[in-house]
């Protein structure tokens, strides 16, 4: 009888495409793959109401990259130090920029490591700097346009509930 061929006879924790799929339906999360081994999930937040993030499995890692937020307005520096001075704390992931300044999650991660247990801890990760950390990031890179904003409605009479984290920006303006 020949050997059988390993590729058919993975479970879940050695094949990263069957690993990822298993702990997206274990999360209950909402993902579509576009492509074979290529994943997008919604990550539902509380700040960020959604954070998109692209699994992809390559031929060596996984490569996982989430959008956090665009390119500040202002005060880069202390957006990209906070950046900087979080990413000796993150797990699998780390913060970055891409041409334009925009700030992602990013990592590469060997497929060996790959388990159902290992993805939603990753997805745990992202979600939570990317949700996390999102109303710091516009706190410190967007505080000018939040103060327009709250004035432009209340000179409308419009809602400023959704303002409301930013209250110690825009009280006594």
């Amino acid at each position: 009888m020949a050997d059988a061929d390993p590729a058919t006879t993975q479970d879940a924790t050695q094949d990263p495409a069957r690993a990822i799929e298993e702990a997206l339906r274990e999360a209950g999360a909402d993902w579509e793959s576009p492509d074979p081994g290529h994943y997008v999930v919604s990550l539902p937040g509380t700040r960020k109401l959604t954070t998109t993030c692209s699994l992809v499995v390559g031929q060596h890692a996984l490569s996982v990259n989430a959008f956090v937020v665009r390119r500040p307005d202002e005060n880069h520096e202390a957006v990209y130090r906070w950046l900087l001075e979080r990413n000796t704390r993150l797990y699998g992931v780390a913060y970055a920029v891409d041409r334009l300044g925009d700030v992602y999650l990013t990592g590469r991660l060997p497929l060996a490591s790959i388990t159902p247990a290992e993805v939603d801890r990753l997805l745990g990760v992202v979600l939570e700097n990317a949700d996390g950390s999102f109303n710091t990031l516009l706190e410190l890179g967007f505080a000018s346009a939040i103060r327009r904003e709250h004035a432009w409605r209340v000179a409308r009479g419009e809602s400023t509930r959704n303002l409301d984290a930013f209250r110690h920006l825009t009280e006594g303006r």
